[in-house]
């Protein structure tokens, strides 16, 4: 009888992709899976797109500031737990793994409720809400960053780094060349990624650099939807998207420096391919901080160079592209022997020993 595992996490595609991720692996390992996630968030469409079995449930968003769905939104969370109980009743799965977001709440406490053992993984240095919610019920946590086990329960807390989709290992540098078909010449490859919502703040000063740019660079800016702006096409040196799925992995492969928001996902799909980079992390104005941490400490450990959004204008931003690019060997030898590296295989383990063993 093939073990039986439930995959949980959403609202953003960061909460999605790392599950994803791990897919391939647990199905070698023999593991029929299926998906709970929200009726129509992101993680449906990328779920089902997988050919995963995919169910959603309601679920409300738990904020630490005064909002009218304050009132209504635990009420739904009751009813996604019912949802989720009702499911996992029917399922019966060996195990849960849990990768975040408030859609994740009501399944470990419902799975918790049923003794099914649970696996949770923490992307961010600091836990965000969700999870912190979540660790009571939890056998063990994965975390992305060492430093996120002194904050963990110390009899659940492992080190695994961040787990990262193979396929974005693969890419062809020739084939995005096809694709961009962009000026010939000995230009290097710029790359500007600010998540499938693009990051406004990168992209304005990106754009109002890029006669400098240009100069040095081809570059790649993928802006996010909406936020096309055609005036720009006159610049040779300069190619936008709003956003690109499959040719992602040839993009990175084609890139030789690449400037980024500091999402977990985002700086852990870096380090893998090794990408010399410039992280711009989201202030706290516009977050609770998560990025200005994960870039401080990719900063420390010499695989990022690090460009706050207050210190950001056309002049910071040239002079920290030229750094990154003109010491890229030294960001790139930094990162071939980081110890975040191998996460898939680390966190299946992990979910193998958890589920398997009950008494671990």
């Amino acid at each position: 009888m093939a073990k039986k595992i439930l995959l949980t996490g959403g609202g953003t595609a960061g909460h999605c992709y790392p599950n994803l991720a791990l897919v391939p692996t647990l199905t070698e390992m023999g593991y029929d899976i299926t998906y709970i996630g929200s009726y129509e968030g992101i993680e449906k469409k990328l779920v089902e797109a997988e050919g995963l079995r995919y169910y959603g449930i309601a679920t409300g968003k738990l904020r630490r500031y005064f909002d009218l769905k304050n009132f209504t939104d635990p009420f739904r969370v009751i009813k996604g737990f019912g949802e989720a109980r009702h499911i996992l009743k029917v399922i019966s799965p060996d195990i849960v793994f849990s990768k975040g977001g408030f859609v994740s709440v009501p399944v470990v406490k419902a799975a918790a409720s049923l003794k099914i053992p649970v696996v949770i993984h923490e992307s961010d240095i600091t836990p965000g809400l969700a999870n912190r919610m979540s660790y009571g019920s939890a056998k063990k946590i994965c975390c992305s960053f060492r430093d996120t086990l002194e904050i963990l329960p110390k009899e659940k807390g492992i080190f695994t780094g961040s787990p990262i989709r193979k396929s974005l290992l693969d890419g062809d540098p020739a084939k995005a060349k096809a694709f961009v078909n962009m000026r010939n010449g000995d230009f290097p490859y710029l790359m500007v990624i600010g998540g499938s919502q693009g990051a406004q703040t990168v992209n304005e000063a990106i754009r109002q650099s890029l006669s400098r740019l240009t100069e040095k660079f081809n570059v790649i800016h993928l802006c996010g939807k909406g936020k096309l702006d055609p005036t720009l096409n006159r610049y040779a040196g300069y190619m936008q998207y709003e956003y690109i799925s499959e040719e992602l992995a040839d993009l990175y492969a084609l890139a030789d420096i690449v400037v980024s928001r500091a999402g977990s996902n985002a700086i852990f799909e870096l380090l893998a391919l090794k990408k010399p980079h410039l992280l711009i992390p989201l202030g706290k104005g516009g977050s609770r901080g998560d990025q200005i941490s994960n870039a401080g400490s990719f900063a420390k450990n010499g695989y990022s160079r690090v460009l706050l959004e207050e210190d950001l204008n056309t002049d910071s931003l040239i002079n920290a592209i030229d750094e990154v690019y003109n010491n890229r060997n030294s960001y790139i030898s930094a990162m071939e022997g980081a110890p975040e590296n191998g996460a898939v295989k680390t966190i299946c383990e992990v979910i193998e020993r958890s589920g398997g063993n009950q008494n671990e």
